[in-house]
């Protein structure tokens, strides 16, 4: 019994160095090493000089309807729109008291601009609508959200891409989720129809877990991708694995989305980027099971979802759309004269 015990705490401990040495996930010391460099060798006024010429760039590309069609949609405001007093000066955005991706991902872009403009922002995983407009990560998939206008925020954790060499018919018929559940109703509900079904498997991961037996071993990245199916499942907003799932040859599946980031899940079509199944996921071995047997309609919604990455994948068209969401964004609120200004 004690070998029996020693044994399985080595296979235990085994997966945990494997996972943290081979996860598959961005670096956060690479991050975030990038990102202090890109903060102090070249100052503000440098990022300012460049900006009319990035922006005037638009006017020369084939992709320009593409690029303002993507602005409008991360920044909806139709009307000028002013900001409250609450609304700071660039000026006074500065790394402490902001959570440090936030303040990385958005200062990389607003640091272009002259410091007087004020904006309005609010960080993390955001569901609410916003009262005046303001720069989010994650926004509801509701009608009147034109207040929350989306960056890539968190992109050190949402965006990963795999280059999958498992071809979908290779891999098991099961379907494979590992995640936070803990404070995620939608994720428990799950949880509880799904955990313990030989077509799954299926746990969470943590500090803490809502039940004992539904703790799960950590699994790599490449680990997920020995499955035909992934399920990503929304948390506090989005479902984060989503990204590197849709990148792989495997099929994303999940009910359709409420909230969306920079990836535009509401603009994805279900049964054509991902495979849909109902909010209460009753229908998921059925779906799985259509699939298993049609692999040349599996292999389609794979075609698709590659093509719906490929988009995010031009560093410098993604880097002028960010610029032009902000130049849009002080525009709408009322402060294109300040835009003018060097400082």
């Amino acid at each position: 019994v004690v070998l029996l015990n020693n044994k399985n705490a080595f296979m235990v401990g085994s997966k945990t160095l494997k996972y943290i040495f081979h996860s598959g996930k961005n670096s956060k010391q690479v991050y975030y090493i990038r990102n202090f460099l890109r903060l102090c060798l070249l100052p503000d006024v440098w990022y300012r000089s460049q900006r009319n010429a990035i922006l005037r760039s638009l006017d020369d590309r084939p992709d320009k309807e593409y690029i303002l069609s993507r602005v409008d949609y991360y920044c909806r405001l139709a009307q000028e729109t002013p900001l409250s007093g609450k609304a700071k000066r660039i000026a006074d955005f500065h790394r402490k008291g902001h959570r440090s991706v936030y303040f990385f991902d958005s200062y990389e872009f607003v640091r272009y601009f002259p410091t007087a403009l004020r904006w309005q922002f609010a960080f993390g995983d955001i569901r609410d609508l916003q009262d005046e407009p303001s720069i989010v990560k994650s926004r509801p998939l509701v009608d009147n959200n034109e207040n929350s206008i989306l960056l890539n925020m968190d992109k050190v954790r949402h965006f990963i891409f795999l280059n999958d060499k498992i071809p979908f018919v290779k891999k098991k018929d099961k379907a494979i989720f590992r995640g936070e559940v803990v404070g995620k109703p939608r994720r428990i509900e799950f949880l509880e129809r799904w955990w313990g079904d030989p077509s799954c498997d299926v746990g969470e991961v943590g500090k803490h877990c809502v039940r004992p037996e539904w703790r799960g071993v950590m699994l790599t990245l490449a680990e997920h991708l020995e499955y035909k199916f992934v399920l990503s499942l929304e948390g506090n907003d989005v479902a984060s694995n989503l990204k590197w799932v849709m990148s792989s040859n495997s099929l994303a599946v999940m009910p359709r989305p409420t909230c969306e980031t920079w990836f535009m899940e509401g603009k994805l079509i279900p049964d054509y980027h991902y495979v849909e199944i109902k909010p209460d996921y009753s229908d998921l071995k059925e779906r799985m099971e259509h699939f298993i047997n049609h692999p040349d309609e599996a292999q389609t919604i794979i075609q698709h979802a590659h093509e719906w990455i490929a988009q995010f994948q031009d560093k410098q068209r993604e880097k002028l759309i960010s610029l032009l969401v902000f130049d849009k964004y002080f525009r709408m609120t009322g402060q294109s004269k300040l835009l003018c200004s060097q400082e």
